[in-house]
């Protein structure tokens, strides 16, 4: 029998969900903005974390090269530091009970609800020749993922709370119907969370599927690839080292710095005071340099290691399983299924 990588004692603890599609190599946004929220999630919460690998064939993807970055996604998981011991990390795909409740919640889904969101209009502009019936129900899936394990919290940004309010709703909903079956989940706001800025463009986020590879630094990026993309990012016309809403470029590069040495922006703004920003980005890019280098090479040698991996997955798919086709069975039975 394999040595459950898990803790018992997380039973009585709070559940929350979250996850990340394999869309590509994880960004030191997403690190600063999710993965450093995760990391504390660990021992507050029973906390499930999930590559969100049917989120992502609403593109058209290269099978061999999904399959590769959803393995990258796991390994950079738990170099981040994400603990298979403390965490239930696994593949969206390999929980069957994803597909099945997302049925059942499509047929209390009313299409007005599905067409008012925004995210689904924003991606429909931007993939004109492939706006499939995936990406419509989009949101569905997602409610499907929070319901299915019961999740008292929900870590959300900005962009998540309209389709966080789907999920209470249909929640509610079915509850109302039936009896009460879901537990309706709670937005959750981390009162820590850096928002990181696209190097190339400091008024939208930084992105991992950002087309321009320069606006992204990449937690597996090498000492010279952080470098010179820091050496190219956009900062403004003079050269005063200031946290300001007007300085959006110098600002990102602040907070950026801030993560990787812990230094208050107070201190940031005196360290840097009367220096050009050619010095200035030389040190953020160094000390940005030393803050990837042990998680890339940590990332290189799970990465390396499928055997491990592969132990990592099926331990999670295992505990998932239970708690989806808990939550599923219930359902099953409440919509009328006739169960064997």
């Amino acid at each position: 029998m394999k040595k459950n990588l898990m803790s018992d004692n997380q039973e009585q603890k709070k559940i929350i969900l979250s996850g990340i599609q394999p869309s590509n190599y994880l960004s030191f946004g997403v690190y600063a903005g999710a993965l450093t929220n995760w990391l504390k999630f660990q021992d507050e919460f029973d906390t499930y974390f999930m590559v969100a690998d049917l989120h992502a064939i609403t593109l058209r993807q290269v099978p061999a090269e999904l399959r590769k970055r959803t393995l990258d996604t796991v390994a950079m998981y738990i170099a981040c530091g994400i603990d298979p011991k403390k965490s239930t990390l696994f593949l969206q795909s390999h929980i069957p009970a994803h597909s099945q409740l997302t049925w059942v919640l499509n047929c209390f889904t009313g299409m007005g609800e599905c067409m008012r969101m925004t995210q689904f209009k924003e991606k429909s502009k931007k993939n004109e020749e492939n706006i499939n019936v995936g990406l419509f129900s989009y949101p569905i899936l997602m409610a499907t993922d929070i319901l299915l394990y019961q999740a008292d919290l929900v870590p959300v940004g900005k962009d998540q709370k309209q389709h966080l309010e789907l999920t209470r709703n249909l929640a509610q909903r079915f509850n109302h119907h039936y009896s009460d079956t879901f537990k309706v989940p709670e937005p959750y706001i981390p009162k820590i969370g850096a928002k990181i800025m696209s190097l190339q463009d400091p008024t939208k986020k930084m992105s991992k599927s950002d087309d321009n590879l320069n606006a992204t630094l990449f937690l597996n990026d090498d000492d010279e690839t952080i470098k010179r993309k820091i050496k190219r990012a956009i900062t403004d016309s003079d050269s005063n080292v200031k946290l300001s809403d007007n300085k959006p470029g110098v600002s990102n590069l602040m907070s950026m710095y801030n993560i990787a040495t812990g230094k208050t922006f107070e201190n940031i703004e005196k360290e840097f005071e009367g220096v050009g920003y050619g010095e200035f980005k030389l040190k953020v890019a160094e000390s940005i340099a030393q803050f990837i280098s042990p998680i890339r090479d940590k990332f290189e040698e799970i990465r390396n290691n499928k055997k491990y991996l592969n132990e990592v997955l099926e331990q999670g798919r295992e505990k998932a399983s239970r708690k989806a086709m808990k939550t599923l069975s219930k359902v099953n039975k409440k919509v009328g299924f006739y169960q064997i």
